[in-house]
């Protein structure tokens, strides 16, 4: 315990060395939590919200715009397709289900799905108050749409034209709450729930009905091969792999993610030499009060582990403040993320944060090394002879 409270002093006896020490750690570490969290919960809500979607139909384009745009609601629709070309590919013999998705439509920056109860079954959802939808302008809303906007089943909203502007309200057609979904972790925890005849009708279709897409799954392993080239060939539509297009996705954002965490690491390096340099000029400064020490009985050992102390418990400290601040930063930039289904949650500990602890300990174990070792073999009557 001697030894643990005569580092710390040493450690605050230059302040402006530790607070720079502790800066450039905790910045190291802050990066690299970030970045582990946020890959984490982008990679679990790809996995979660495009589980049971074998393929997704839609108007021709990006098959990427369409996969965000049709799970995981996060870009604008590539365009619309007719009910009677979806309905057409809901009969396909090689086509187990197909859910349809009508989009246009947004409340407080949430969007307004317009679909089946096929939605409800292939992603398991279920009430925590309230009722599904029976008819035209009856709304069951996600969880967090719920509590952001202090909503409950027998409310009344109006929805807005367009994914994200809440500008031009549709002031015409209020839409009545009749149930909130209970919370499950994905994309539906932040939608508008109704039936299509809604959308139909709040947008007065005339007659010639639309739809944005189709959620499908494939009725055998056949279908993998030949449907998706069937729809892109043969049809006005065109068809997009979730799983395809998701890794692409990680494939482009990668680049970056990798080049922020090596610059992380090498941040983490310079601290753990800026620690070393700190440490062995505190050493030289020191020499004679660590003889004094030995005279007074401390041992070798002692003197060993008091340096290896300061080194640890500076960069342990720093690791400690990085994760904090990496957890703060993301959930500072989730709570300001204008779209709610990319919202990153800070307030999320993840297993593995325990590895930047061990690599926190263990490069202040290193840096401390060297100069724990030159301590240790200081000859004392040498020292003590130039007092």
């Amino acid at each position: 315990m001697n030894a643990f409270l005569i580092s710390w002093k040493n450690l605050k006896a230059n302040r402006l060395t530790l607070a720079l020490n502790l800066l450039l750690i905790a910045f190291g570490t802050g990066m690299l939590a970030m970045l582990l969290l946020g890959m984490n919960q982008v990679g679990e809500r790809l996995r979660n919200n495009a589980r049971g979607v074998d393929l997704v139909a839609g108007a021709k384009g990006s098959p990427l715009q369409l996969i965000l745009s049709s799970i995981y609601f996060i870009d604008f629709p590539t365009g619309n397709i007719s009910e009677e070309n979806a309905h057409s590919l809901a009969a396909h013999p090689m086509v187990k289900k197909a859910v349809p998705l009508a989009l246009g439509d947004n409340y407080a920056g949430f969007r307004i799905v317009g679909t089946d109860t096929g939605y409800v079954s292939l992603y398991g959802l279920q009430l925590a108050a309230g009722r599904f939808w029976a008819k035209p302008f009856e709304i069951v809303i996600g969880a967090n749409v719920a509590h952001a906007q202090g909503l409950k089943a027998g409310d009344r909203i109006y929805g807005s034209h367009g994914l994200t502007s809440e500008e031009d309200l549709h002031d015409d057609h209020s839409y009545v709450i009749t149930g909130v979904l209970k919370k499950r972790g994905n994309v539906a925890d932040n939608l508008v729930l109704t039936s299509l005849e809604s959308i139909w009708e709040m947008h007065g279709t005339d007659g010639t009905r639309e739809i944005t897409s189709m959620l499908l799954q494939y009725r055998s392993r056949m279908a993998m091969v030949t449907l998706p080239a069937t729809i892109n060939r043969s049809t006005a539509m065109q068809a997009a792999s979730p799983a395809k297009e998701s890794a692409r996705l990680f494939a482009l954002i990668g680049v970056g993610v990798d080049a922020v965490r090596w610059f992380a690491v090498a941040l983490m390096l310079l601290a753990g030499v800026s620690v070393f340099v700190s440490l062995y000029n505190s050493l030289r400064e020191r020499v004679y009060d660590l003889a004094v020490m030995r005279v007074m009985g401390a041992s070798r050992e002692v003197i060993f582990t008091m340096i290896i102390l300061e080194g640890t418990l500076l960069t342990t400290l720093g690791s400690l403040v990085g994760i904090l601040l990496g957890h703060g930063a993301l959930h500072a930039i989730g709570y300001w993320q204008g779209s709610p289904q990319a919202r990153m949650d800070g307030l999320t500990f993840l297993p593995e944060e325990g590895w930047l602890f061990a690599m926190g300990l263990l490069i202040g174990l290193v840096a401390a090394l060297l100069p724990a070792i030159q301590a240790y073999r200081t000859d004392i009557s040498e020292t003590m002879s130039k007092i």
